[in-house]
């Protein structure tokens, strides 16, 4: 009946469908093997490899480390540099809170985080060139790429101890210590942590008697491809649930009990979790009714309303094609619309994430260098996501957050009626969409308001750092402790490692720091706390730096984000603009359609700005939505069977096209082949 803070952190990364079974079964086999090590240690007195004993490719996900499966989900995140584990093989850095690293102990990710992201939300500064929408669209598209569950357990493998109520330090449990004069220290001695899951067949050694050490890796839940996983699942049994099978439109499944000014909702989730049942505590009025968490193909989609209101854009979108798709081809049986519509949404985030969104980021560099012309499909590239993308350059967003979520009436002012929200009370609060307007406020809100600007001496809002998921009166959680925290679980080198790795120059000292940051005094206080600059967490040192010419990112997250985006797109067989995925007229379609596009062809708003990433200025006016491009789907017309065509050589001919990821492929297949 109450929700603590980490119980909905918990909640929120517990693994779901096939990606449980591989973690469960990662977990049984990292702690029987540790048992068995344990056991031999004291029983057997001659050289002994585990290694010799268990072929880690009798795992399951280690069957998939083939070119077809590539970046397919419940595979692990792909390292780029080796790992750095307290015991060389699984310990999260700083397990052991007496071993030094570069003669200096590290510092504990809380005292890091205030001394060096504690901000007053009344000193922060706004962007003056991106909007809010950049923030909240970074979040959206990380959650198509990126998903690392925790271990389903929330007690220790060794002693049973609840990883909820003890500050005890045993897997998989990893609490964040609070330093000396923390203010929490009223409430509790930690904030509750849990490591991630390991991949199958991973994080055990060969006891040092011989053979390699099997480092722990971390898995990917998620496909690394850009199509729109967020809204169609990463895997079938999800897809599946999600589309509306009732009828042959292609459609996906809507909510039944709410319309937000007659246009659709997402669907609520069959589980009755109390997650989202916020209602009450929020508005201190006992009799609220309280709604069902939203379920999209994300299990975060109802983690603040900025990206609730994403979700449901792109549902309707999708519906909306289907219809459409429907009208032109009267003769299209539901796979086929539910594939087509599916396939132009992928183009569509493919277009909006390399055109429109990562030039406002990485900067003209990186995309002249990295990401310009599309250079064509090339099989030997890795599309897998990286592990220090994951866990650390793409969370350069978390310091571009405003303390509220702004709702904008249509004079683009304060809605009157449906007010703007403090962050920390936007937090799983989907009855904020069902009863308090729906998602045009919002969406005015986060093209219509400027983004925080990440500056050194004010880095991460309150609402983030001190009242992350306060939901009642126990401690709440701290994001930049947990970014941290994190990369030292997935054993992440540090700062120069990386910096080493992007061919940029690798600062010894506070001088050497204090030029690369632009900042003596910021250098000073990194090195109070880490010693020397080799030490430095990954994330950390990354959102320090200024930014690159005209993006967001220092020059070493510019560097790891687009390289990570390159290989996505290179290593993507069925990329848009790769031949015979589109046709010439198809592709010439997609390039008119913009996000502003989206935003018009399904709420209820009438003015946009052209660039829904830049804030409104002289050169980026608000524009009434009949003057936006839209997608013209003559293109997809199909004429029908003419004498000379059979109805299997019309058919093969369409459905041939429709053969997307590697999470489709089998279904898609035999959908074919029954036709």
């Amino acid at each position: 009946d109450v929700v603590s803070p980490h119980d909905a952190l918990r909640l929120l990364k517990q693994p779901r469908g096939d990606t449980r079974s591989a973690v469960r079964s990662a977990d049984y086999m990292a702690q029987t093997i540790r048992l068995v090590q344990e056991k031999v240690r004291r029983c057997v007195h001659f050289p002994w490899s585990f290694s010799s004993g268990v072929s880690k490719h009798g795992c399951f996900l280690f069957a998939f480390r083939k070119n077809p499966r590539l970046g397919a989900s419940n595979t692990p995140f792909t390292r780029w540099l080796p790992a750095e584990y307290d015991d060389g093989v699984s310990e999260p850095k700083g397990w052991n809170r007496t071993r030094k690293f570069n003669n200096f102990l590290l510092p504990l990710v809380r005292q890091v985080s205030n001394n060096i992201l504690s901000t007053q939300d009344a000193g922060i500064s706004n962007d003056s060139v991106y909007s809010h929408m950049v923030t909240l669209f970074g979040q959206w598209n990380d959650h198509d790429l990126t998903f690392t569950p925790f271990s389903p357990s929330i007690r220790s493998f060794s002693n049973g101890v609840n990883c909820d109520e003890s500050c005890e330090q045993t897997e998989p449990c990893t609490p964040i210590p609070l330093p000396p004069g923390d203010p929490r220290l009223s409430f509790s001695q930690c904030i509750p942590a849990f490591r991630s899951a390991p991949a199958c067949g991973t994080g055990y050694s060969a006891l040092n008697f011989g053979g390699e050490p099997n480092r722990r890796e971390q898995v990917n839940a998620l496909t690394a491809f850009l199509d729109l996983s967020q809204v169609y699942g990463s895997e079938d049994k999800l897809a599946l649930t999600l589309r509306n099978l009732t009828d042959d439109g292609g459609l996906l499944r809507v909510n039944t009990e709410f319309r937000d000014n007659g246009r659709e909702l997402l669907p609520f989730h069959s589980l009755q979790v109390q997650m989202c049942a916020t209602r009450k505590r929020v508005t201190n009025d006992t009799n609220a009714r309280e709604i069902p968490c939203f379920i999209a193909g994300d299990p975060r989609v109802d983690e603040n309303i900025g990206l609730t209101s994403l979700h449901t854009l792109f549902l309707r979108e999708h519906n909306r094609l289907a219809r459409a798709l429907k009208r032109i081809n009267p003769h299209w049986d539901s796979e086929t619309l539910y594939q087509e519509a599916r396939k132009i949404m992928g183009a569509y985030t493919q277009l909006f994430v390399f055109r429109d969104y990562l030039p406002h980021i990485v900067g003209t560099d990186a995309m002249r260098r990295q990401l310009g012309r599309y250079p064509g499909y090339n099989p030997a590239v890795d599309p897998s996501i990286s592990n220090v993308f994951a866990t650390a350059a793409y969370r350069f967003a978390h310091l571009a957050i405003q303390p509220l979520m702004f709702r904008l009436d249509t004079n683009f002012r304060e809605h009157p009626q449906f007010p703007s929200v403090p962050l920390f009370k936007a937090f799983f609060t989907p009855w904020r969409i069902a009863f308090e307007g729906g998602i045009d406020p919002l969406l005015r809100g986060l093209f219509g308001s400027p983004a925080k600007l990440n500056t050194q001496d004010h880095m991460m809002v309150t609402a983030l750092r001190d009242k992350l998921f306060q939901f009642v009166q126990h401690i709440s959680l701290d994001l930049g402790s947990l970014n941290m925290q994190r990369s030292r679980d997935h054993g992440i080198p540090g700062y120069n490692a990386w910096r080493r790795f992007c061919g940029l120059s690798q600062p010894k000292n506070q001088e050497e720091l204090g030029r690369v940051l632009n900042n003596n005094d910021l250098a000073r206080r990194l090195l109070e706390l880490y010693g020397t600059p080799d030490n430095i967490d990954v994330w950390l040192g990354g959102v320090a730096e200024p930014f690159a010419q005209g993006g967001r990112v220092g020059p070493l997250f510019a560097c790891l984000i687009a390289t990570q985006f390159q290989r996505i797109r290179q290593g993507d067989r069925l990329w848009y603009e790769n031949p015979g995925v589109f046709t010439t007229q198809q592709k010439a379609a997609l390039s008119r359609v913009t996000l502003s596009s989206i935003i018009c062809e399904n709420t209820g708003i009438q003015s946009v700005t052209r660039d829904v990433f830049s804030v409104t200025s002289a050169s980026n006016r608000l524009t009434t939505c009949s003057a936006v491009p839209r997608l013209n789907l003559a293109a997809w017309r199909e004429r029908r069977c003419s004498s000379g065509e059979t109805a299997l050589e019309q058919t093969l001919s369409t459905k041939i096209t429709l053969i997307f990821h590697p999470q489709q492929f089998n279904v898609t297949i035999l959908h074919l082949l029954s036709n």
